[in-house]
């Protein structure tokens, strides 16, 4: 029933939309999330609290085995009468967090609302008085769920005690389905997952694989973004090899099977070297041609959806070489933050064999621009989408998030409390090192970065339209460059 849903969702989706006038409607029409909520009842804001330094305590299975019961274990929270400073400022890409929840910013959230997030949901999250709750209404592929549910507790153990009462509905399945109403007549349904787009107003949240992908033996991001940087070094930009790189699953999506069309052969060279990915053979041998961290040996990555965004887009850009990034129709949590020709290079969907030629060609005879491309997007990935900022930015989401609720949220009979004990002493092989690895060890010691505010409606217009005119002009230059090739005799 749950799969006909989503069908049923999807299939309504409308086949022409005036993108232009989306944007406007959705993020510049709309105040600031922040401001008073139009409702007599008051809206629940959060309370200041002083970080617990002392480290938590460790896990103990053979405990929790015997009394199958989660641990009362959590720091002491002590309150303080106004808020404290932080160190840093927040990366600019968390000012999408005002925009993705300004839907709600007039009418607050009303457990109707949530409630309505059920259809497609695959489990509903509570956190009460510092306690997580989880109620599960379909398992969600592979260990999506799993690794996101564990992000979150592994949020709580970071700031303990900060995160207000709330309670959310969370779908692990790729497509966003809530619907821009243009009408605003009917007040959408609050619910999370790992990407939207133009379209829609599905909750972005960072997704399942900073915390591992056991299944395809992705480490966790804390450790992956390490092995990447030590990666980075092992060849030297100039000694990769002059192509475009791209290793992946091509069967998920026909935009892959059509990339796969650009592959050299004894016909043509369109400066592409193109691979597809067995996920069974490797699972088999080990995964000893997946290691993520030995991938940047050509001058180019490729980086293209699937049937949705993909996860693979963080580990490509993490590479010093330029993203050839075919136009994307989904992003996730930090990718409205990437510029085009500052931190990858547009390639055109429509044509992407001519439009990847052009980019490598363009990049050979540009060394040292190409390289300012590829240093931008590996420096963006290193310093603004570390841990710390991934945890910061889950926090301030569900912070702002909580300040909606008009009412208070409650745990039902199907409910059960969720906690390291009970997910970490039930996992088996990959699931569980990647949990162990994951672990947070100790509250932080800072708090969390400070957010930057939202955007006025003409910065938000300008940004998008320079956006725009970046890929325009890229887009206009590859368009001279084979009417010169064409005229050549």
């Amino acid at each position: 029933m749950k799969s006909l849903l989503r069908s049923a969702v999807i299939l309504v989706l409308p086949v022409v939309l005036i993108v232009g006038a989306l944007i406007y409607a959705r993020f510049v029409e709309t105040p600031d999330i922040f401001s008073k909520v139009s409702s007599t009842e008051p809206v629940l804001t959060t309370k200041a609290y002083e970080i617990p330094t002392k480290p938590l305590n460790p896990i103990d299975c053979n405990g929790y085995n015997l009394s199958k019961k989660c641990p009362t274990n959590n720091p002491e929270i002590s309150f303080s009468n106004q808020d404290r400073s932080s160190n840093s400022t927040c990366p600019d890409y968390f000012r999408w967090i005002h925009e993705d929840l300004r839907p709600w910013a007039h009418t607050g959230i009303t457990q109707e609302m949530v409630e309505k997030a059920k259809a497609t949901a695959n489990f509903k999250l509570v956190i009460l008085k510092g306690k997580v709750y989880l109620e599960t209404y379909e398992k969600a592929f592979q260990t999506r769920d799993t690794f996101t549910l564990w992000g979150i507790l592994q949020l709580l153990r970071r700031y303990p005690g900060m995160l207000p009462d709330l309670e959310l509905m969370f779908d692990c399945v790729d497509w966003p389905v809530v619907l821009i109403d243009q009408n605003n007549v009917v007040a959408p349904p609050p619910l999370f997952r790992y990407c939207g787009n133009d379209l829609t107003l599905d909750i972005v949240f960072p997704d399942w694989s900073f915390w591992g992908w056991a299944e395809v033996n992705v480490k966790p991001w804390e450790i992956l973004l390490g092995e990447l940087k030590e990666g980075n070094k092992r060849i030297s930009w100039d000694k990769r090899e002059p192509y475009a790189y791209w290793k992946g699953n091509p069967t998920v999506a026909e935009t892959r099977q059509n990339l796969m069309t650009c592959n050299v052969s004894d016909k043509q060279d369109w400066n592409a070297r193109l691979y597809s990915q067995d996920w069974g053979r490797e699972s088999q041998e080990g995964y000893k041609k997946s290691d993520l961290a030995r991938q940047c040996t050509h001058r180019y990555k490729v980086y293209i959806e699937g049937s949705a965004w993909s996860v693979s887009e963080k580990y490509i850009l993490a590479c010093d070489s330029p993203t050839l990034l075919v136009k994307p129709h989904y992003y996730d949590f930090f990718t409205r933050g990437l510029i085009p020709v500052h931190h990858y290079w547009p390639i055109n969907e429509d044509d992407k064999c001519k439009s990847i030629k052009f980019a490598v060609d363009w990049g050979n005879s540009h060394t040292e621009k190409a390289q300012n491309i590829g240093k931008a997007a590996s420096d963006f990935i290193q310093q603004e989408l570390k841990m710390d900022y991934v945890y910061d930015y889950m926090f301030h989401l569900l912070n702002s998030y909580a300040k909606l609720f008009r009412y208070q949220p409650s745990i039902s009979d199907k409910a059960v409390e969720l906690c390291v004990e009970s997910m970490v002493c039930n996992a088996q092989g990959l699931e569980n090192k990647f949990m162990i690895e994951s672990l947070v060890k100790s509250p932080s010691n800072t708090n969390p970065c400070t957010m930057p505010p939202p955007y006025d409606p003409p910065s938000l217009e300008a940004q998008i339209r320079r956006k725009q005119n970046a890929i325009q002009r890229i887009e206009s230059r590859e368009k001279s460059y084979w009417e010169k090739q064409n005229a050549k005799p």
